[in-house]
């Protein structure tokens, strides 16, 4: 295996044995036959684009396919083996569809499959280090990173029923791209098409959790348990939290949010629940102490799954695209049918109620539709020198030690200072007592990850209100913490919309050769962090 998809990665290279993540060497192998079947669906597909033949069906399993592979998501061996077929059966139909094939189709559009050893023998071939130029590799593969992230903000809003036929063609495009001789600047262009493309994807997203729950508001959500018996839900999948409340509604069992999943306090459609008692634990890498202390089932809807201890296995549940071996996982819905759930509600009976390991609440739901309606309170404290700077301290959490740079930074900013947030990196300063300004907390949470579309509309906004020209102009500044592939397509998202000055921790991604970072650099100013102290007096001086 070679794989330097995340921040994790060994010695900031690449993991070569097994994962830093926990992911084994043939699962991660399994992965790269995967995604280079996977661009053979995009070379028809663009195809079939370019015919005017209708590819939403292809670019739902290009997008479901595609985020099995992020970090974190599915260990499970034998459910990446069996996407493989399916993705056969997929790029198959397509080119029939589509016709006479020209002469000069890559292999990834032609290969057909073979008995396992034959397989394994094919995916040890088509990983990352078959493109043997490292630049046009890291280009390559930053581009199938960031589609990555778009692929699962695409899923998350197709199984609410939206779709965009514009980002399919593009997922096509961009997978058949990669099988293609394209100058660096072709490819540096697909790489920030992919960011815009980004913007449309998020923006997609938003409208599909705000039409059907709801637009966030602020909320103050309870870290205290109750003494009934619980379950977990962790990932992102909102229409799995909308399942499970349903099916736990008069049986005696609570639901807790974990992780990536508290912003789903903050949806007005869950808070007629009552047996909906707030948020359990912290961020995603603290799972293994914390699952050992709910006692109850624990579904996951999506990554990010740390390595299951048997302590805890037979209380682990995943659905979607993640799987884990030796956990139960639960099928999909069959159409819009609601997932059936009544397993994991079965389990629940059977388990002590959680363990109380904090206390208090923590206040969120300031994504752009809550946000916008302190607009002129913003705005007015701005003009009056009350808020000096707006710090965007968004992206991914993780177990390093050097991410305490993100808590101490959190400190550090002065009281005339707002940090706006969405991801799991909110964990780092999400329980600190910070204040507010004139009744506006400083540390305003957007929500998820995939709810990073808030801070790139608040911006705009902000843009617009002040009269400016230039997105660089308005008072923020950006400190992302990143670990997985959806926070670089909301990176991408930022630099397509034009934002400079990008501090980019707590390393800078393995898969960019020098000559791609230098590119970003030149173009974009993005930094790496340095010290507390230097990050945060240049912040505030707008560098």
């Amino acid at each position: 295996m070679f794989c330097f998809q995340c921040q994790e990665a060994a010695k900031n290279v690449g993991c070569t044995v097994r994962g830093v993540c926990g992911k084994p060497d043939q699962t991660a192998t399994w992965m790269d036959l995967l995604i280079h079947t996977l661009k053979g669906i995009g070379v028809w597909g663009e195809k079939a684009v370019q015919a005017g033949l209708p590819i939403q069906e292809e670019g739902e399993f290009i997008a479901r396919a595609m985020f099995s592979t992020i970090t974190n998501a599915n260990f499970d061996t034998d459910r990446i083996r069996e996407l493989i077929r399916e993705a056969l059966a997929v790029r198959d139909a397509l080119a029939s569809r589509v016709g006479t094939p020209p002469l000069d189709l890559p292999d990834a559009a032609t290969w057909s499959g073979n008995p396992d050893d034959d397989l394994l023998v094919k995916a040890h071939s088509v990983g990352v280090l078959a493109t043997e130029n490292e630049d046009i590799r890291s280009l390559r593969e930053l581009l199938i990173i960031g589609l990555k992230g778009l692929c699962a903000y695409s899923d998350h809003a197709s199984i609410l029923g939206y779709h965009n036929n514009e980002l399919y063609a593009f997922m096509m495009k961009a997978l058949a791209s990669t099988t293609k001789s394209l100058t660096l600047d072709a490819m540096i262009a697909l790489v920030m098409e992919c960011g815009a493309m980004g913007v449309k994807g998020m923006a997609l997203l938003d409208q599909a959790n705000t039409e059907t729950f709801g637009h966030p508001e602020m909320t103050r959500v309870r870290l205290d348990v109750d003494s009934h018996p619980g379950i977990l839900i962790s990932g992102h999948d909102l229409r799995d939290m909308k399942d499970l409340l349903e099916q736990t509604v008069d049986t005696g069992i609570d639901v807790y949010t974990h992780s990536e999943m508290l912003p789903a306090n903050y949806y007005p459609a869950f808070k007629k629940y009552a047996h909906f008692v707030g948020n359990y634990g912290s961020s995603w890498w603290n799972q293994s102490k914390e699952f050992e202390q709910f006692h109850g089932p624990i579904l996951f809807t999506t990554n990010c799954i740390t390595p299951v201890k048997d302590s805890y296995k037979d209380r682990v549940y995943t659905t979607g695209m993640a799987g884990y071996p030796g956990c139960r996982h639960i099928p999909d819905r069959k159409g819009n049918a609601p997932k059936d759930f009544s397993e994991i509600i079965e389990r629940a009976r059977q388990c002590a109620p959680p363990d109380q390991i904090e206390s208090g609440e923590i206040i969120g739901g300031f994504a752009h539709n809550q946000l916008m309606a302190f607009a002129d309170q913003i705005i007015a404290a701005v003009k009056a020198g009350t808020i000096r700077r707006f710090i965007v301290m968004a992206g991914c959490d993780g177990r390093q030690p050097g991410r305490q740079y993100y808590t101490d930074v959190a400190k550090a900013l002065p009281a005339d200072t707002i940090i706006l947030t969405a991801g799991c990196a909110k964990y780092r300063y999400n329980k600190l007592n910070l204040g507010d300004i004139g009744g506006i907390p400083r540390v305003l949470d957007a929500g998820q990850c995939n709810d990073s579309y808030s801070l790139a509309y608040i911006a705009l906004q902000l843009k617009e209100a002040f009269g400016l020209s230039d997105i660089n102009d308005l008072p923020i500044s950006y400190d992302i913490a990143w670990y997985e592939q959806k926070a670089v397509i909301v990176l991408l998202a930022l630099l397509s919309l034009g934002v400079k000055g990008i501090r980019l921790g707590p390393t800078l991604p393995a898969f960019l050769s020098p000559a791609v970072a230098n590119v970003l650099v030149d173009s974009f100013n993005i930094q790496p962090i340095a010290t507390v102290e230097g990050d945060v007096a240049a912040m505030l001086q707008g560098k």
